[in-house]
Formats: structure tokens, C-alpha cells, sequence
């Protein structure tokens, strides 16, 4: 409990020091447009990858636990699309990002604190946090909704494929994906994704910027950031199910 209390006070002290006015704006633009091509560009392609074959294995699982003649065939594409939009884009892509960009951000972070790269930059009066940690969150919460729409549209062509593969027509599948479409559906993925956006930044930056020891430290505040970013995900993910949704 101790433990965890700790976490929870050190977080929020390196938080307070994360948000400030960047003292140097060409620096932070700098560390701003470096970050939006490390964290968004450099994960378009797993993102769409996964998608457009997740997206296709959702609707030939549908059509087959649906295959009832009394059942509209235009079901297949309404429940594809709101699996894509409610749960799979915004969560599951936020889990994959953990894994990709999580521990790269607290690698990177954890081996400027081993390097004593960090201790310099304070000793310099930099705040370290700010500058480092700042650019990262910024450039998360701008491209993580980026890369989650980009997921459902490839998942939602996926899955025209594989209802085309189990005789599902485009015209059925597209009534289906038009059926009664709620458009708050997409805000509420979007307010999902931003938070998820944060949890997996900041906390990734947390067990990066507080690794202490070598390399070996590095591997463990890499693997803590996944887990603990991963956590949070999911049980943030049911808070604001039932707030926003329930």
C-alpha cells in the first residue's frame, strides 16, 4: 500500500512539473514534430494492418453466430460496425499502442536517466520533465484519435471483405453499416481514445523518468509501463463505459 501510495505521490509531482509553458517554444516545437513521427507516423501501418484483419474476422464471426433465416442479413455489417467504433478501435488499439509506443517512450526516457542525460539537463536549469515528457503527451492525445478513426475505417473495409467471403452482399452489408448509425458513438471513442491517449504517455514517461540501476533498469521500467499502462486502460475503459454510455 505503501508502495502504491508512492507511485501515486511521485506521479503527481512529476505531472506538476510536466505541465508548465515550455520555456523555449522552438525547442518544444522541434521535440513536438519529432514526436508526432515517432508516436503517429511510425504507427499507421501496424495500426492499419491489425485493423482491416481484425475488422474481417469480427464480421465472419458475426455472419456465422447469426445464421438464422429469420435474422436480417444487413445485422452482420450494423454489429461489425459497432463493434469497430464502441470497442475495438478505441480500446484495442489503445492496448496495441501501450505495447508499441509505451515502451518506447519509457526506454527512451529510462536511458537518458541511466546515462545521467536528465541530471545534466537539470543541472543546465532545464526542467527535464517538461521538456521531455511534454511533447510526447501533446503529440499522443493529437494522433492517438487520428490513428483510431484511420482504425475504423480500414477495420470497417475488413470487414465488407469478409462478409463479401461468407455471401454476404456489399448492399446488405452497407444498409447494415448505415442502419440507425448514432453519431455520439463517435464522440464517445474519440473522449475514450484522448484519455487512453494520456494514461499511456504520461505513465510510460513516469517509469521511464524514475528508472533507477542500468540497462537492466531500462527493460524493467519498459515492461512496468505496458502492464500499468495497459491496467489502466482497461478500467478506465469501464468508468467511462458507464458514465458516458450507461
Amino acid at each position: 500500500m505503501l508502495k502504491l501510495l508512492k507511485h501515486f505521490g511521485l506521479y503527481f509531482i512529476m505531472m506538476k512539473k510536466v505541465i508548465t509553458i515550455p520555456e523555449k517554444w522552438s525547442a518544444f516545437r522541434k521535440q513536438f514534430v519529432f514526436e508526432l513521427t515517432k508516436i503517429g507516423l511510425n504507427s499507421i501501418g501496424i495500426v492499419l494492418f491489425i485493423s482491416f484483419f481484425v475488422g474481417g474476422v469480427v464480421s465472419i464471426q458475426t455472419a456465422l453466430n447469426l445464421q438464422n433465416p429469420l435474422l436480417p442479413k444487413y445485422l452482420i455489417g450494423l454489429a461489425s460496425r459497432d463493434s469497430l467504433i464502441l470497442e475495438f478501435s478505441p480500446t484495442m488499439i489503445s492496448l496495441i499502442l501501450a505495447g508499441k509506443v509505451g515502451s518506447s517512450i519509457a526506454s527512451e526516457i529510462g536511458s537518458m536517466r541511466v546515462s545521467e542525460q536528465i541530471d545534466a539537463l537539470e543541472i543546465m536549469g532545464v526542467n527535464s520533465a517538461s521538456f521531455l515528457i511534454l511533447p510526447k503527451i501533446i503529440a499522443s492525445l493529437c494522433f492517438f484519435p487520428i490513428l483510431v478513426i484511420l482504425s475504423m475505417g480500414i477495420g470497417m473495409i475488413g470487414a465488407w471483405i469478409g462478409a463479401l467471403s461468407v455471401n454476404i452482399t456489399t448492399t446488405d452489408f452497407l444498409y447494415g453499416l448505415r442502419y440507425e448509425f448514432i453519431s455520439f458513438y463517435i464522440t464517445y471513442a474519440i473522449i475514450k481514445t484522448l484519455v487512453f491517449a494520456f494514461i499511456v504517455s504520461s505513465i510510460s514517461s513516469y517509469f521511464g523518468y524514475y528508472a533507477q540501476g542500468g540497462a537492466i533498469a531500462v527493460g524493467k521500467s519498459s515492461t512496468e509501463a505496458v502492464v500499468y499502462s495497459s491496467i489502466f486502460i482497461l478500467v478506465f475503459n469501464f468508468i467511462l463505459t458507464k458514465l458516458i454510455l450507461a
